[in-house]
């Protein structure tokens, strides 16, 4: 982008790149602080409607079945049927929120690149415009960025695949032979929705997966933040927090080990036309292979300001990218939870209000 591009891009001191749940904690704590939505910070989300992620979940995934959705800061979430489907519930409570607060989201609006600007700006780029910003509050997700492990075979399958971003419910498996790859709670999930429908399901995951037993408290909770801000800290690509908490064993887990439909078999070496296959001569039939391999984080967008480190990972220091105290990264790493998220946009926003007072005393 060039100096005149730069001159003509809308000014705002603060920038929040999605409306999910990291997004719209971050938007309500900067309108706390006396900033007016629409004039001095925008909030722009790539999604058609309010509710982030939520409102691509599946619709046979009940309200009640969500676990650790925390309310967004400032409003609970009341009066929910537990029998409805959680994109539809939470989705309306985002709505709400959105319009409670005033906050004014900018949808659908695609972001394609986060360059250096002039004046110590960041220009940021996007489908309705570019932005002049002081300060960058980036809260993407992962959701728009699947992650498809490769294996040798692949392109050979004759069946059909798709990932855990494209189920759309378990009636379309019917009488079909399932095998789902994955050890996290979507895969899970995903097995206990199909069996009843499936001819056949077989899971499948790298690792032994590891059943959570006994209560999980705030200790507990602490414990398993500090492991994923460990890496990020160390610039390594994060992992999810469910991923060092293991699986909770509730009755439904119970219930699907004790029925065989959680019965783990150890990662296929191989897929065959037909189905998949091991390096010992097992082979097992499929018609479908569902991949629940989770996501990564959405950043490709700030590739031209370099912020990755060696170890592939975007090193944080709080909420603040370590090469650039312009950018805060929001449900990232260790806030990719709802509750995480909520913190780190109020965190985000401390700090940000900080650098903006520090410019100000120079400038004055």
């Amino acid at each position: 982008m060039n100096d005149i591009g730069a001159a003509e891009a809308r000014q705002v001191e603060v920038l929040v790149i999605g409306a999910g749940q990291a997004g719209l904690s971050a938007a309500y704590h900067l309108r706390r602080t006396g900033l007016v939505p629409d004039r001095d910070f925008v909030v722009l989300d790539h999604a058609p409607r309010p509710g982030g992620a939520w409102q691509f979940r599946w619709p046979t995934l009940p309200y009640g079945r969500v676990h650790g959705m925390h309310a967004l800061p400032g409003m609970e979430l009341t009066g929910a049927d537990d029998a409805r489907p959680s994109s539809e519930v939470i989705g309306g409570y985002f709505a709400a929120y959105e319009e409670r607060f005033g906050l004014r989201v900018h949808r659908p609006v695609d972001v394609t690149a986060v360059r250096e600007g002039a004046g110590g700006r960041l220009l940021v780029e996007s489908s309705e415009g570019t932005y002049a910003t002081r300060a960058l509050i980036n809260a993407t997700g992962t959701w728009d960025r699947p992650f498809w492990p490769r294996y040798q075979g692949q392109e050979t399958f004759r069946g059909r695949q798709l990932h855990t971003a494209q189920y759309a419910g378990p009636e379309e498996f019917a009488g079909q032979r399932v095998v789902v790859v994955g050890g996290g709670a979507s895969g899970t999930q995903h097995l206990l929705d199909i069996a009843p429908y499936a001819a056949s399901t077989l899971w499948v995951t790298r690792r032994e997966p590891v059943f959570r037993k006994g209560p999980f408290g705030e200790e507990e909770g602490r414990a398993a933040v500090a492991l994923v801000e460990d890496r990020v800290r160390q610039g390594l690509p994060p992992r999810s927090v469910v991923s060092v908490t293991g699986l909770p064993l509730n009755d439904a887990i119970r219930k699907g080990i004790a029925d065989g439909v959680l019965d783990r078999q150890p990662m296929f070496d191989r897929i065959t036309p037909d189905g998949v296959a091991w390096a010992d001569g097992r082979e097992e039939r499929a018609d479908v292979i569902l991949w629940a391999t989770g996501f990564r984080p959405v950043v490709d967008h700030l590739a031209p300001l370099r912020l990755r480190e060696s170890g592939g990972g975007i090193r944080l220091e709080g909420t603040r990218v370590a090469r650039d105290p312009r950018i805060h990264m929001v449900g990232y790493g260790p806030s990719a939870s709802t509750i995480g998220a909520n913190r780190a946009g109020r965190a985000a926003v401390t700090e940000i209000r900080r650098l903006l007072a520090q410019e100000r005393e120079l400038v004055s």
